[in-house]
């Protein structure tokens, strides 16, 4: 399964499971709004190479971006990289800021 929803993320995380998060969103979006404990790799940086996940091949990585487009396709490249546990965050940060935390603001 290459995506995950917000629902499943967040029991994983209440279970305190060890999920690695990566937003792959750009600057301006993080001024808006963050996950608590993310990993920032702004998308292009990741497919250029100029930045990896801080996380090990074997954990598990849910990317995340605005609205699950983006980290859909940064979740395949990190597949193919030697992450194969790497999932999207369906819906992306939009959805959890409607199902999860509302307090988030959304764009």
């Amino acid at each position: 399964m290459n995506e995950i929803s917000v629902a499943e993320v967040k029991a994983k995380l209440d279970r305190d499971e060890k999920v690695h998060l990566l937003d792959v969103r750009e600057p301006m979006e993080l001024s808006i709004c963050r996950l608590e404990g993310a990993e920032s790799i702004p998308m292009m940086q990741l497919f250029l190479g100029l930045k990896a996940p801080a996380a090990a091949p074997d954990d598990e990585i849910v990317v995340f971006c605005h609205t699950g487009m983006r980290s859909f396709e940064a979740a395949a490249f990190l597949r193919s990289r030697g992450f194969p546990r790497a999932r999207s965050l369906a819906g992306g940060i939009d959805a959890w800021a409607l199902e999860i935390d509302p307090t988030l603001r959304r764009y």
